[in-house]
């Protein structure tokens, strides 16, 4: 076996050189391999290259002004070239379906017209750009600030001065800071051209030097930022011949302290008066400057001086010295130099492969001192065990997994800027080796090819791997070389590990070649981790061992907490925390951690000291840090101290107070109100406020008042009339003064004006509409004596609520912006006060469409269904043709849904987008149709609306009661009144009907209360028999589909007292507002008294049409005779034989009455075919006297179709004969009147049906019987008498009266009432029923004929039975035999008779 492995051994030998020598043959490595047959070269040989991916152009900081167009520049370079995105405050821009902002192709970012006001600032802000080459990687730029100008506001301005020839001038101009650039001079309205003698400040502030009469004239700054300019006040210089005599030397202006940054220029004003006329000169701590030598330093016009492009070794204090011969002054300001941040040493780049660790470097410099953060693929590197910054700016990756490849850039950022650098990671295959040549040589255009990995056998696994150290932090392994090589000199092993339950491995290379040992440092105490072990030959990484797992010891050698740990403020910025050695070191105490953290976040900071002390400098004022050490010895970190808390010290605030505003409270006080600073900037306890003020049209003294630190506001008196006055507010603390807010302005009045009332509406308001904005202006009200404190702007599309703006009381006009092109917007204007809002003044205007030619439109979808699921809810589906068959979107593009009421005087749209093909519409109001339109849009781009599809939401039960509800009495009729209301204004449905409630007791049950039911959609409705002198309370339900909405709140009414009597024992006749006169002339129908002519021609009249009616009734009965039936007379032969015989007046039951209307008060011709009621939504409804009349509902009784459809027709005596009008058709109606007792039951007048249902004739051959003096009543539908086809007369009907028409429901005499079970949830109303049913004899009265008459006795007969009635209803469908035309004209004669007897009376 020796002797056969030494044989393998020496040909394997002889093959490596055979190979060796074909490759140094052959010209071509590839060509020789081919030919001897062996194999190619690995393809990992060859290396990727790092690719060139960097910024060209980045942003920078950015001034713009309203309105105007900004360009942020950027440009990255990659092949192939990168997609650049924008950040805006670190959101991502979808610039897609944005109009004012767009990508140009060089990556800048453009936006148009930059839209800034007081509380809409969508540009303003910072931002970053970002580069993206897919399957690369990712890279930001820095940061740049976009400062948008604000509205022109000045501070201060130039004041009438005088000064002497030769001196120096100053005119104030102070200007927001960033509106210093748009300053300009006027001088004499000619603009003012600056040189080496007249300059501008900074500040802007003008400084004219060695005046002359020249320089003499009225100035005037200007502010031109893109919008109209402002103008200032005009101020005129004078210039004073020399006196030729001496003046005090004083400063005209001062230098303040400044903070410029490396490479700027700074200006240090310095301006002196005095006579004679002064020098200045300056020096720099304590050493004089030389201006003239110098070319960085120069002095300007006045004194001042200018340092250009600064440096570090600029920064120090200045002193100003003013000389004049005289006398001497000085001042002094300090100068601070900033620095950008800048990169000493930048990331490279990296290759590397899984498993290991790397660092990149990267050193920063700047002041104040840069932080810095690191960033992979555009996203922030958030510290963990894996991720690490070390010395204070690199960043470090343990364990490389093929996730961690890409770009890293280190961004420095302080006060000043900001900066990044970037390096690109790339992990190779394991097979490939890193190359030796620095990563940056490399380009795009070059590639490493390595010297290729022999071929030949890999080694095997390493054997017997085992851990022959395990401490806490650190575990020993050792091993034997593989099998395939058991000496292994010229191996080399890497030991790849990881902490159990993590995917990153990391790796340790043994330090030389043949070594077998390997130990592993930096690990965690009592923790799991995992082991494996591989060799390496020249031919490449063989086969890894058995995993192996180990756990590490837990820490039992560990240092105790420190002693003693003190925690002390030295600064406003700074803490001191000092400790000692802890008394359990376990060993020698290598360094400590001193750990911190601000109060109320969770985000603890750390830093390593080797002292027993350390001042934490930076930190926020006056505010709570909590502070904790950890020793460390040669084992790791020890246990921990406790936390000691400690506040930094207070310092002056440094913010303004907030929301400083004034307000006039009459001619000579005005009211300052004012919140404190942000909470972060009152570094400490905040222990009173400064108030300064001073007249604001010439410099006048300041007054300071003090106000305690609670105190939010303060009323200053004792002011001038008529006078401005400005006012700043500065926040204080036992360490001093903070800044103090920026001049506010106020008038006092100049008289007392009135404010208990609300100011009058503006005298004129005028629009101007533009494209995006509406300029709005106004005069104020005509009435000057009501206080004005502001005017508040609404405004809004369609409607004037949208939008709320209020400006100052001073304002004349201000500008609507934002706005939609090409839309109708509605404007408000009102004045107001504090006690209130005045009368708005109206006005629309049209904004001007875009003169940009909008993109191709799209198509609009197609097929808008709306599919109604519930009273409010309606889902929209459509379809859009531009997507492909199966519908499905892919792209940016969304719906817009806009949907309104279906009323043409409504214009106003709701609006939502959508990403889908289907929107649900919710809150919607029931029972309204709606119209929806759909649109879609993408990018730029968007389609017309599409056709309408129109629905109608379900009914809802109404949800409000009805509305406006009043009860008044009818004239004429005490007991009558007339129930009036609105239906609801939330009806949700077609209203089919009212429920009116009545009680003389407002406290009582619901169920207790009188029900009085009003069918179908009428407003007022009568109530008749009322007790008179007594209260009622009514409330009224409405009713839809859905059911019963809410009652009203309860009206009162007191019926009026009883009037006076027509007569002895009777009471006024009751004519209803129906009645009319039947002929021109006097007629009065409460009987007073008329002319006898009048009253004969009246009877005259009457006895005619009786005539004539009798006649008619004669030749139709004739005509229906001869048209009887046989099988109509054996009908009724068997329905007397079930009935019996029954006694009615001479055996004349199947004889029905004329059609004469008998009226129990008065005698009225009614034409049939005309409604003489003026109301014909009024129904008349006689109720009882009182709430305990109220018979509840049976509902156990069963509906009849005929019971509802036809009305109850009764019996009547032999006096009153029976009517064909039921069948005849339309003929006048005769009324007699009678007196008459209290109606005995609530009647609803309704017309009958002119026939009867066939099966309504089986019902008089039933075996029901009511009990005595009973009667069953039946009622139509009021739905019957709106859908007639005519309209027929409604009578006032006395129901206890025997007589009745076939269209008056009938009222049974005293007895048990029954009510109609076809109206079960309406009961009808009944009044007490007399104690006894005789027959009782009536006196008829004639008041309408002028003259008293003896009473005329008539006879008044009981009601019939049941079956006699429903006989007689069945036999309304029959003719007359000729014995029945003869009984019923004997009949007739006997009434000619009475009436006769009434006309010759």
């Amino acid at each position: 076996m020796a002797a056969e492995r030494g044989a393998r051994r020496l040909l394997g030998t002889s093959s490596f050189w055979l190979y060796c020598l074909l490759l140094l043959a052959r010209r071509a490595p590839g060509a020789a391999a081919a030919r001897s047959g062996s194999p190619p070269q690995s393809p990992g040989a060859s290396v990727r290259t790092f690719t060139p991916f960097y910024f060209l152009v980045e942003p920078v900081d950015t001034l713009s002004v309203r309105g105007s167009s900004v360009i942020l520049n950027c440009s990255a370079y990659s092949e192939p070239s990168p997609k650049i995105e924008w950040k805006k405050d670190g959101t991502f821009l979808n610039l897609v379906s944005d109009d004012r902002r767009q990508l140009l192709p060089d990556g800048s970012l453009f936006i148009s017209n930059v839209v800034h006001s007081k509380h809409n600032k969508p540009d303003e802000g910072y931002y970053q750009c970002v580069a993206t080459v897919e399957s690369l990687g990712t890279i930001v730029s820095r940061t740049a600030k976009l400062t948008v100008a604000g509205l022109p506001r000045f501070t201060s301005q130039p004041e009438p001065s005088s000064v002497y020839a030769g001196n120096s001038a100053i005119l104030n101009c102070e200007v927001n800071a960033d509106l210093v650039p748009f300053v300009r001079w006027e001088q004499n309205r000619q603009p003012l051209l600056l040189d080496n003698r007249v300059i501008k400040l900074a500040s802007g502030t003008l400084v004219i030097s060695n005046v002359t009469e020249g320089d003499g004239g009225l100035y005037r700054c200007i502010v031109e930022s893109g919008g109209p300019p402002k103008y200032s006040d005009e101020a005129e210089l004078k210039v004073l011949s020399d006196p030729e005599v001496t003046s005090n030397l004083v400063f005209l202006k001062q230098p303040s302290s400044l903070v410029k940054v490396i490479g700027q220029s700074a200006v240090l004003p310095c301006v002196a008066s005095g006579l004679p006329t002064p020098t200045i000169r300056w020096m720099k701590n304590e050493e004089a400057l030389d201006t003239e030598s110098s070319e960085r330093l120069v002095l300007l016009a006045g004194g001042s001086l200018e340092i250009s492009d600064v440096t570090e070794d600029d920064a120090g204090t200045y002193f100003c010295i003013a000389d004049n011969g005289n006398e001497t002054i000085d001042t002094q300001a300090e100068l601070t130099i900033q620095a950008q941040p800048e990169f000493r040493k930048q990331p490279t780049n990296i290759y590397a492969h899984e498993s290991m660790d790397i660092i990149f470097e990267c050193e920063v410099t700047g002041k104040p001192t840069p932080t810095v953060k690191w960033v992979k693929n555009g996203d922030m590197v958030i510290p963990s065990d894996y991720f690490k910054i070390v010395k204070e700016h690199n960043l470090q990756v343990l364990g490389l997994v093929k996730s961690d490849e890409g770009f890293y850039q280190c961004i420095a950022e302080n006060d000043v800027g900001n900066a990044q650098a970037g390096a690109q990671l790339i992990i190779l295959e394991h097979d490939v080796a890193i190359p030796t040549l620095p990563p940056t040589s490399l380009t795009s255009a070059t590639t490493d090819h390595l010297a290729p990995a022999t071929t030949g056998p890999l080694p095997s696994a390493p054997r017997d791997v085992v851990a022959s150290l395990v401490s806490t932090r650190f575990i020993k392994l050792t091993w034997r070389t593989p099998a395939s090589d058991p000496h292994g000199d010229n191996l080399t092993y890497s030991v790849f590990y990881t902490k159990e339950g993590t995917a990153r491995e990391r790796v340790e290379n043994t330090s030389r070649p043949g070594e077998m040992q390997v130990t592993i440092q930096n690990l965690m105490p009592a923790t799991v981790y995992i082991f494996k072990v591989m060799a390496q030959n020249k031919h490449g990484s063989g086969e890894s061992s058995a995993p192996l797992r180990v756990e590490t010891q837990p820490e039992v050698q560990l240092p105790g907490p420190a002693p003693n740990i003190r925690a002390y403020a030295t600064s406003p910025t700074s803490i001191t925390v000092t400790w000692e050695t802890p008394l359990s070191g376990n060993g020698e105490i290598q360094n400590y951690k001193l750990y911190y953290m601000e109060k109320g976040t969770d985000k603890e900071q750390d830093v390593d000291v080797s002292s027993h002390s350390y001042t934490i400098n930076g930190l926020k004022k006056y505010t709570d840090y909590s502070f904790r050490v950890v020793a460390y010895n040669k084992h790791g970190p020890g246990v921990s101290t406790q936390d000691v808390a400690v506040r930094t010290l207070s310092d002056v605030p440094s913010a303004a107070p907030q929301n400083l505003s004034l307000e006039v409270r009459n001619s000579k006080s005005i009211m300052i109100h004012w919140q404190p600073p942000p909470p972060a900037t009152q570094n400490g306890q905040i222990t009173g406020y400064k108030i300064r003020y001073r007249k604001a049209s010439r410099k006048s003294d300041v007054t300071e008042i003090l106000v305690t630190g609670t105190q939010l506001s303060q009323l200053i008196e004792g002011l001038d009339r008529g006078t401005e006055y400005n006012f700043r507010v500065a926040a204080l603390t036992i360490n001093g003064t903070g800044p103090a807010t920026d001049w506010l302005s106020a008038e006092t009045f100049e008289s007392d004006l009135d404010e208990t009332r609300v100011p009058e509406v503006p005298s004129s308001l005028h629009v101007r509409p533009l494209v995006t904005s509406i300029v709005v202006s106004w005069t104020p009200p005509e009435n000057q004596n009501i206080v004005v404190r502001g005017y508040a702007i609404g405004y809004g599309i369609g409607s004037p609520h949208a939008q709320t703006i209020k400006v100052d009381y001073k304002q004349r006009y201000y500008t609507i912006e934002n706005l939609d092109p090409s839309s109708h917007y509605v404007i408000t204007l009102k004045a107001f006060n504090n006690v209130g809002e005045g009368i708005p003044l109206y006005e629309s205007a049209v904004t001007r469409p875009h003169t940009v030619p909008d993109p191709t439109p799209m198509m609009p979808p197609v097929g808008v269904q709306a599919s109604i699921l519930s009273h409010d809810t309606i889902r929209i589906t459509w379809a859009d043709n531009s997507l492909p068959k199966h519908q499905k979107i892919t792209d940016s593009r969304y719906y817009t849904v806009r949907w309104k009421t279906n009323i043409p005087a409504n214009t106003k749209y709701k609006n939502a987008n959508a990403t889908t093909l289907s929107y649900l519409v919710t809150g919607l109001k029931p029972n309204t149709l709606y119209e929806f339109s759909v649109m879609v849009t993408k990018g730029r781009r968007s389609s017309t609306w599409s056709m309408t599809a129109h629905g109608t939401t379900f009914e809802l039960v109404p949800t409000s009661p009805p509305k406006d509800v009043t009860v008044v009495s009818k004239e004429g009729k005490p007991r009558t009144i007339i129930v009036n209301w609105q239906p609801p204004s939330e009806a949700n449905g077609k209203i089919t009907g009212y429920i009116i409630y009545y009680s003389t007791d407002v406290n009582a049950e619901i169920h207790d209360w009188v029900i009085e039911p009003v069918v179908g959609n009428r407003l007022t409705h009568q109530i008749q028999e009322l007790t008179l002198d007594t209260p009622y309370y009514f409330k009224i339900q409405a009713r839809n589909s859905k059911g019963m909405g809410p009652m009203s709140e309860a009206v009162q009414f007191r019926t009026p007292k009883a009037s006076g009597s027509a007569g002895k024992g009777s009471r006024l006749p009751d004519l209803g507002s129906d009645y009319k006169p039947p002929m021109s002339g006097s007629n009065s129908p409460h009987g007073s008294p008329t002319s006898p002519l009048d009253s004969n021609m009246l009877l005259v009249i009457i006895v005619s049409v009786g005539v004539i009616t009798i006649v008619v009734v004669v030749i139709i009965a004739v005509f229906c005779t001869r048209r009887t039936t046989s099988h109509q007379k054996k009908k009724r032969a068997a329905c007397k034989s079930v009935n019996g015989s029954h006694k009615y007046k001479g055996n004349s039951k199947d004889v029905k009455p004329p059609d004469l209307w008998i009226h129990h008060e008065r005698l009225e011709l009614k034409p049939i075919d005309k409604s003489p009621d003026p109301n014909p939504v009024m129904t008349d409804t006689p109720i009882p006297r009182n709430s305990q009349d109220i018979t509840p509902v049976d509902n156990s009784m069963d509906s009849n179709i005929h019971q509802r459809r036809n009305s109850y027709r009764g019996h009547e005596s032999e006096d009153s004969m029976s009517t064909l009008a039921g069948r005849r058709g339309m003929r006048p109606k005769m009324m007699m009147p009678f007196d008459s007792q209290p109606p005995q039951q609530s009647v609803r007048n309704t017309p009958s049906t002119d026939t009867m249902p066939a099966s309504s004739s089986q019902t008089c051959c039933t075996d029901h019987q009511d009990p005595e003096g009973a009667t069953s009543s039946s009622y139509l539908a009021s739905s019957q008498e709106e859908d007639s086809g005519q309209s027929l007369p409604t009578a006032h009907v006395r129901p206890s009266h025997p007589l009745k028409s076939f269209a008056v429901p009938a009222v049974p005499p005293p007895g048990p009432p029954t009510y109609d079970p076809a109206l079960p949830s309406t009961p009808l109303l009944s009044q007490q029923a007399l104690n006894h049913h005789i027959h009782s004899v009536k006196t008829a009265s004639i008041g309408t004929l002028g003259r008293s008459r003896p009473p005329m006795p008539v006879v008044v007969p009981s009601a019939p039975e049941v079956q006699e009635t429903t006989r007689m209803l069945e036999d309304s469908e029959s003719s007359y035999e000729p014995d029945e035309l003869t009984k019923e004209m004997a009949h007739l004669e006997g009434l000619m008779k009475d009436l006769n007897a009434i006309t010759t009376a």
